[in-house]
């Protein structure tokens, strides 16, 4: 059975940092490309963040460049986000998801799911 869970979420002030994680089983991790997709409340899924199989190229949307880092671990079949300097407009529900053989944006694509960790954003 194919699990991605996320953990790592919770409520920040702005400018503060956290670490989300997204532990995967059940399919050959280090075969996909892994990614990060949001769903801020009353909005649609957006894509934020993906790493390559090997872990040598990343991407990331032009929303969280330079404050975020994607990162995986294929060892221990873990994906991890690096949040940092979060704004309010962060606030959502973030996935993980595994996509074989495309790394790219379209997360209509990806093949498997976790069930989000909600990150919210507030003074």
């Amino acid at each position: 059975e194919v699990q991605l869970v996320e953990s790592g979420g919770g409520l920040v002030q702005p400018g503060e940092s956290l670490r989300l994680s997204c532990a995967a089983s059940g399919f050959t991790f280090s075969n996909y490309v892994m990614n990060w997709v949001r769903q801020a409340p009353g909005k649609g899924l957006e894509w934020v963040s993906s790493i390559n199989e090997g872990g040598g190229t990343t991407m990331y949307a032009d929303s969280v460049k330079g404050r975020f880092t994607i990162s995986r671990d294929n060892a221990n079949n873990t994906i991890y986000l690096q949040m940092n300097s979060l704004k309010p407009e962060d606030t959502a529900l973030y996935y993980c998801a595994a996509k074989y053989g495309f790394y790219g944006t379209d997360w209509s694509l990806y093949d498997y799911w976790g069930q989000g960790t909600q990150v919210t954003v507030s003074s």
